[in-house]
């Protein structure tokens, strides 16, 4: 059967979503409004994009400012804004990361991280973890939990070993001089915000060493502020040799990023990477201007504060434990996560699923305030399922 739009006529989009019933019509700050005129606190950003919430002025100054000045130009040209925002990003990440390369998203920065590895080390085999999600291009598709079931390509274009999630001593025998990389989401997302061990990110860390094989952190929903850190990295004390980054790095302008150690840069030449849009100028110019607002208005330390109380109040109801690490937070419910998501729904707050079907994900916009916490513990609480 034919999808229908708002209207009752025939949709032009593939029917290949899951949609609530819900047609979003505008948003300001953490708030947004749908056609019937109902608000709901967005407590999911959708997918992790809207860091700053919508209307930001910071980031529609910056938009309108840059549209004015030079709408767009290629990576066959030098761009100061492009610089700008590459210096910027350099310096908010990880310390031992010195190089960045724009691109359009997160699966298209893990693409080119797993190129980059695979060009310097010349080796055919990957090591990623279960669970994970890192895109549904065909070869990150080939690392992501799940994607038999939607892949749709003959073949994978890589070996690929899959370990459990913080079991070192898996980790250890998958490892071998074979390994071109191993990849992980230092907080997994899909999974249901799954927070990777300590001692197994460590462990990463040396065994990668060990094996000569690339460190790749795919912070592409955990990164830009978003645990409470500028990435998890920092946050784990680690520094991967590749990082990649995506959804909030520009505010909801479509940016992704790959950042490189100086040993891994130098091993590439030109031609070896390509993008047409990527490190556009507006999409640079946002780029400057979320890393500015992060900084300017303190939103690394209001996160911790605000995710220790939600990783703390917001087991009420039908909630019993929480995961996680700063605004990527998994709610485990005792009802199916789909019925809890209706419910806080009907009481005007959005938020969403996971991997896990008793998983109910957080990611809010960093400019959440207490008064919003607040109003999803007294949603919570009033939840019987």
């Amino acid at each position: 059967m034919m999808e229908q739009n708002k209207e009752g006529r025939e949709s032009s989009l593939l029917d290949v979503f899951a949609r609530a019933d819900l047609e979003i019509v505008s948003g300001e700050g953490v708030w947004l409004t749908d056609s019937k005129g109902r608000r709901f606190l967005d407590f999911y950003g959708g997918h992790a994009v809207a860091l700053l919430g919508n209307a930001h002025p910071r980031l529609l100054s910056a938009l309108a400012e840059q549209a004015r000045t030079l709408f767009f130009q290629s990576n066959a040209v030098d761009l100061a804004v492009r610089e700008r925002a590459a210096q910027r990003l350099i310096a908010f990440g990880p310390e031992g990361l010195h190089k960045a390369f724009f691109v359009n998203s997160g699966a298209e920065a893990n693409e080119n991280a797993l190129r980059i590895a695979m060009l310097a080390n010349k080796r055919p085999r990957v090591v990623a973890l279960s669970g994970a999600f890192h895109g549904r291009t065909a070869a990150v598709a080939a690392l992501t939990a799940g994607s038999e079931k939607w892949y749709g390509f003959p073949q994978k274009p890589m070996d690929v070993s899959v370990v459990p999630i913080d079991d070192v001593e898996a980790l250890a025998k998958a490892m071998g001089p074979d390994v071109a990389a191993l990849i992980l989401e230092p907080v997994q997302g899909v999974a249901g915000a799954r927070a990777v061990s300590t001692d197994f990110i460590h462990a990463a860390r040396d065994l990668t060493t060990k094996h000569g094989a690339a460190l790749i952190f795919d912070e592409v929903q955990c990164g830009v502020g978003r645990t409470g850190y500028p990435f998890a990295a920092q946050a784990y004390g680690v520094t991967p040799d590749i990082l990649t980054t995506a959804k909030g790095l520009a505010g909801g302008f479509p940016v992704g990023a790959v950042m490189v150690s100086n040993s891994y840069a130098a091993k590439l030449g030109k031609g070896q990477l390509g993008t047409t849009f990527g490190g556009g100028p507006l999409a640079c110019a946002l780029v400057e201007a979320i890393i500015d607002t992060i900084e300017k208005e303190d939103l690394l330390s209001r996160v911790r504060r605000l995710s220790a109380r939600l990783a703390k109040e917001c087991i009420v109801g039908p909630v019993y434990a929480t995961q996680g690490m700063g605004y990527l937070l998994g709610l485990r419910t005792h009802a199916p996560a789909s019925a809890v998501l209706a419910a806080m729904r009907d009481r005007g707050i959005l938020a969403g699923s996971s991997g896990d079907p008793n998983v109910v994900r957080l990611l809010p916009p960093l400019v959440l305030q207490d008064e919003h916490v607040d109003m999803l513990v007294d949603c919570l609480k009033e939840i019987s399922l």
